[in-house]
């Protein structure tokens, strides 16, 4: 079977709480379920589906999983994914987590399996396990201090459990692959973001061709891509670190801390003083 073509947008925004590393929730639904809908997108985040009652099947680039009760799905940040369930009682716990936060995990020794999408089957004492750290990440708010140690106790049980073989489909979902060099660098140098021609450059396209490429595959153009994933990583650093609003602003790239104050006030609604203030008031480092 083949991957639909990729010509619309299909990045599925999700919007973590701001400035908070993870989003997780439990999913539960009835007999009365229907069969989902095929939808082939991606997310900015990571996500990690632990499944407990389920059939389908989900494709995550050019592999198809088969889904069982009790199996785990890791989606890497902007990799196509869609899934299939069948119809009927099912649940299952989502975990997405901050693009930056998830590319500093997996640079850890033991973590590199997090770089590629899988799907894995646990046993029963590591599906215990699992279970027993969302449990308790449910359980805490989301900018609560041991969210992001918990999130990676979870993940690294995560990739003990054995893997499951995808079956290769025929196709591949090659739109977003042309995107990844520019969006990389982007996030592996924040300050430096490269402009739209040099973004094309990157990616082996015209400038023309890569903004119009972009728009269609991600919902957005490169530059508003740009404002809105360095003033997320501002949120994090005004409540994670004792930095200066001016070297925040100077250390993601903004012209001015005037400039960047404007933009932060229209994305959050306080300016990065109040932000940090209020933020520092309700969960103290």
């Amino acid at each position: 079977m083949a991957l639909p073509h990729l010509d619309r947008p299909i990045c599925e925004p999700v919007e973590l709480p701001p400035a908070a590393p993870v989003r997780i929730e439990r999913i539960r639904q009835g007999r009365h379920a229907t069969a989902s809908e095929p939808f082939v997108h991606f997310h900015d985040v990571h996500e990690l589906v632990l499944f407990g009652r389920v059939t389908g099947h989900c494709d995550i680039e050019d592999r198809r999983y088969t889904l069982t009760s009790g199996c785990i799905a890791f989606i890497p940040s902007m990799h196509p994914h869609d899934f299939a369930l069948g119809a009927g009682p099912r649940d299952w716990i989502l975990l997405q987590m901050d693009a930056a936060a998830g590319e500093s995990l997996l640079r850890r020794p033991g973590m590199e399996r997090l770089r590629e999408p899988f799907c894995t089957r646990p046993g029963r004492s590591l599906r215990a396990r699992l279970q027993e750290l969302a449990d308790w990440l449910l359980d805490l708010h989301p900018l609560d201090p041991l969210a992001l140690p918990i999130t990676e106790l979870l993940l690294r049980a995560a990739v003990e459990a054995p893997a499951v073989e995808g079956k290769r489909l025929t196709a591949h979902a090659r739109g977003l692959h042309r995107l990844r060099p520019a969006i990389d660098r982007l996030r592996l140098r924040p300050a430096d973001a490269p402009g739209a021609d040099q973004a094309a450059a990157l990616c082996a396209m015209s400038a023309a061709y890569f903004s119009r490429r972009f728009k269609q595959q991600v919902g957005m153009s490169w530059s508003d891509y740009v404002r809105t994933h360095r003033l997320h990583l501002a949120s994090r650093r005004l409540l994670e670190t004792d930095q200066t609003v001016a070297a925040i602003a100077a250390g993601l790239g903004f012209a001015t801390p005037s400039h960047f104050g404007e933009l932060f006030l229209q994305r959050f609604g306080l300016t990065p003083g109040e932000y940090r203030r209020t933020g520092l008031a309700s969960h103290p480092r």
